[in-house]
């Protein structure tokens, strides 16, 4: 099959012929029909991420049609329509038997602990725990689009956040995974305030639910904007980038009480960040972490996409073919353009 490929962390992706994949006993091969290019892929290429070794194939935001199952999957079969979430669970371990798969003690991440979907084909493990089924009325792009940035913006606002109707959320970083924040926080009726450093992506965010945005290169105070703009502090905050400036600006934006909601991948130099503490014990604020989505969470996202209350179409900014997907993920390290890119094309 055909696959981007690096063999060096850092150097050029190569488009070339690789072995197709082979379903495992417990998993599947899913012929890919579409597949997003997020900045994840981007820190597995750079050598942030401990999971990926040499040479690999990055890609995880994936849907596609099962084409081949292995002798122990029960609940797929061949030609279903299915995507997967990025962090997938054993169904075995403690987390997952607690319904946690997204933080599964022996989790399976396609483009990190195994080859990914910037190819024609790719092996899923665990398929009947993790395979989620996709609507008729859903297209391959727009499914494709879901994970991982919506399906984590999603568990985000609404598991780790619990955005209430009336509370004002603070979005901090408006690429993908930002604007499908602002998109659902927005959907849920919250008011929604969305802080990049780009005039077009803040731009950009009003037309998809953001009723304020802050340039945070322009204010110099940004959590001081944000307690003067929602008289007191935001009862959610969610750091979408992940850095020191934009963690710091989410704690130090909340109210009394109020919730921060980590989502962007703080990895890097990044990893150890200090946080303003005093300021958490003080206002007894809370800090909360998020990574991924269950497989059996779904249901509820899909039905407010069926619905037309959630529009991820309206985030993706263009489809390319696989030839022209390194480029794409090369410029996820400046952040590059609006919205979110996706592979259509194999």
């Amino acid at each position: 099959m055909k696959a981007a490929i690096f063999r060096e962390f850092r150097q050029p992706i190569k488009i070339e012929n690789v072995p197709d994949p082979i379903a495992p006993a417990d998993g599947v091969v899913v012929q890919v029909k579409a597949n997003g290019i997020c900045r994840s892929d981007w820190h597995g290429w750079m050598g942030h991420d401990s999971d990926v070794h040499l040479p690999h194939v990055p890609g995880h935001e994936l849907a596609g049609v099962v084409a081949e199952i292995g002798r122990d999957v029960r609940r797929f079969k061949i030609g279903d329509r299915v995507t997967v979430p990025f962090a997938c669970g054993c169904g075995a371990c403690p987390q997952c038997l607690s319904g946690n798969q997204q933080i599964c003690d022996n989790y399976f991440q396609p483009g990190f602990t195994a080859w990914g979907s910037f190819a024609q084909s790719v092996a899923i493990r665990y398929a009947d725990a993790n395979l989620v089924r996709l609507p008729e009325e859903m297209d391959f792009v727009e499914s494709a689009s879901l994970g991982c940035r919506f399906i984590t913006a999603f568990r985000a606002v609404v598991a780790q956040g619990r955005v209430a109707p009336g509370e004002w959320v603070v979005v901090h970083g408006c690429g993908g995974l930002g604007l499908a924040t602002i998109m659902i926080a927005r959907a849920l009726g919250a008011q929604v305030i969305g802080v990049d450093i780009k005039d077009e992506t803040l731009e950009f965010a009003k037309t998809i639910g953001a009723q304020h945005v802050i340039n945070a290169r322009r204010e110099n105070q940004v959590a001081a904007a944000i307690h003067d703009l929602t008289g007191g502090g935001a009862h959610v905050s969610i750091d979408a980038l992940g850095s020191r400036e934009t963690c710091r600006n989410s704690v130090l934006s909340l109210r009394k009480r109020g919730r921060h909601v980590q989502v962007g991948l703080m990895v890097a130099d990044y990893k150890d960040a200090p946080l303003p503490m005093n300021a958490v014990i003080a206002k007894e604020l809370e800090i909360v972490g998020s990574h991924g989505m269950q497989a059996h969470a779904y249901e509820p996202l899909l039905r407010m996409i069926l619905s037309k209350q959630l529009n991820p179409r309206a985030l993706i900014k263009k489809t390319v073919t696989l030839e022209e997907a390194p480029a794409e993920l090369y410029a996820q390290g400046d952040f590059r353009g609006v919205g979110v890119v996706v592979i259509d094309q194999f």
